[in-house]
């Protein structure tokens, strides 16, 4: 599956089990579209987990435009208030920089691997 959004905040790696390693990062995937003649958007959120590699890290800032490859999955969960609830995770295999961040001074280089893409 192909998803396409931007990120909503610095990627964070986090090592679990000692000696493995995930990259956190969260995107925004928006869908514009008409309802009786008016312009409405919705905004979906999805966590996302890259295991492969954290070198890509360091590029995934907040703002960039990113398309993934991989597969999608739901998580449920109780909040505090004992409301049920549910979150969008994204399997990451792939990853692709489409666009520069729009964060202010993020002039990184694209990360480049297998033709600007991070894979296995």
């Amino acid at each position: 599956m192909e998803i396409t959004g931007r990120l909503v905040a610095d990627a964070a790696v986090r090592n679990i089990e000692g000696d493995r390693t995930v990259t956190n990062f969260t995107i925004a995937v928006n869908r514009r579209y008409v309802s009786g003649g008016e312009k409405r958007e919705d905004t979906t959120f999805i966590d996302c987990a890259y295991w492969r590699s954290d070198a890509v890290a360091p590029y995934l800032t907040k703002g960039l435009l990113v398309q993934l490859f991989g597969h999608i999955s739901a998580r449920p969960w109780v909040s505090r208030d004992g409301e049920p609830m549910a979150s969008l995770n994204f399997h990451t295999n792939e990853i692709t920089l489409l666009g520069a961040s729009r964060k202010a001074g993020a002039a990184k280089p694209k990360a480049k691997r297998n033709g600007n893409k991070q894979a296995a």
